[in-house]
């Protein structure tokens, strides 16, 4: 018989994380979440999120063995944002049991009709900073820091469970060409001299100033909330959690896998990539000390992949080609590190302006991630 328990205890929460780790342990896609993250995600002392959202989370016990976990988050934000009366989950993980899933969704059903939610839907997270949207296609690729894996009968059960599409995310891997753009080179260029933009020289910054280096990267940030701001599912963020988001990027920055266009001390776009966490993740098995920190010395030193985080452009500057300098200054970057392909992270399906930068290059459509849909009656 399967009981479903809500749970708030740091003891109760070690389990919740735990959980996905021990059910992934083996495979040789998933990328694992670290111990220290999720608890600060899910800690209203340090996410500022919380200023807007509640949470439930609940774990899904057969007898004294734990075989499944989701949490749920009423985002007012979001729904005041849009005008929607929505319930979403997160952190979804089951074992291949369909009874399991009702139960741990029941919970949820629950909550929203408590609430006067019309919806449910996920997975979605407390930001769109946050992995986003349940792997529907791609389950033998590996998977990113940014991104979640899951077994394919994750979508079945979804199915059985009568949920929708909302939305796709899609997912792609580019091969760094062999030979410098030399035609993005020049023009970049161009674009420099014709609008007063200037590279920021991340490098030198990271050694000699970091203040003003963190200036920029802050900057980005409020780029980054200018620009997705009409996407799906998308908030403002506040400066608490621009200045977590910052410290994840500073925890893989390697200058030549980053790049900051400015214009008189305003950052007009920004591209920030990482070399792939994968095997760091899954040696750390929730924690990178001790276990993981050898397998990140080596994921830091030699880069054959590396996953592109985010890459944005301040509203007012759009069209005018920033974003040319920011691909050119990174592959670039792609090309010294001798680094073979690139992934992107979850794109919105419908986010042309995005998508179109790849299209030049060799690529192929490697995962989709959905956000499913269910109504609540």
């Amino acid at each position: 018989m399967i009981k479903v328990k809500q749970i708030s205890s740091k003891k109760d929460k070690k389990k919740f994380f735990k959980f996905l780790i021990d059910l992934y342990k083996g495979n040789p896609h998933a990328a694992p979440n670290l111990y220290s993250d999720e608890f600060s995600e899910f800690d209203p002392e340090v996410n500022d999120a919380f200023r807007f959202c509640e949470c439930k989370m609940f774990l899904a016990y057969e007898g004294k063995k734990i075989v499944g976990r989701i949490a749920a988050i009423w985002h007012k934000g979001v729904n005041e944002k849009f005008g929607t009366k929505q319930l979403r989950f997160t952190r979804f993980d089951v074992i291949d049991d369909f009874e399991v899933t009702k139960a741990l969704f029941a919970e949820l059903y629950k909550w929203a009709k408590e609430l006067g939610m019309e919806e449910i839907i996920g997975p979605m997270s407390f930001s769109d900073l946050n992995e986003e949207g349940m792997l529907i296609d791609g389950f033998d690729r590996d998977s990113m820091y940014i991104e979640l894996y899951n077994y394919p009968y994750y979508v079945e059960h979804m199915e059985k469970l009568g949920a929708y599409k909302v939305v796709d995310w899609n997912c792609y891997r580019i091969k760094v060409p062999e030979k410098k753009d030399e035609r993005l080179a020049r023009l970049s260029d161009v674009i420099a001299k014709r609008n007063n933009f200037k590279l920021v020289d991340i490098a030198y910054l990271l050694k000699h100033d970091k203040k003003k280096l963190n200036e920029y990267v802050m900057q980005c940030m409020d780029v980054l909330d200018e620009a997705f701001a009409g996407l799906y599912g998308t908030s403002p963020l506040n400066e608490k959690q621009k200045k977590r988001e910052m410290n994840l990027v500073y925890m893989a920055l390697l200058p030549e896998l980053a790049a900051i266009v400015e214009k008189e001390g305003e950052v007009v776009a920004y591209g920030f990539m990482m070399p792939s966490m994968l095997k760091v993740l899954q040696k750390a098995r929730g924690n990178v000390f001790p276990r993981g920190i050898i397998p990140y010395i080596k994921a830091m030193k030699k880069v054959e992949v590396a996953d592109m985080m985010s890459i944005g452009v301040r509203p007012k500057y759009n069209n005018k080609g920033a974003v040319a300098m920011v691909m050119n200054s990174c592959l670039n970057g792609l090309h010294k590190l001798g680094v073979k392909y690139l992934e992107t992270g979850p794109e919105l399906e419908e986010n042309d302006n995005v998508q179109n930068l790849w299209k030049n290059y060799e690529r192929e459509l490697a995962k989709r991630h959905r956000c499913w849909g269910l109504k609540v009656e």
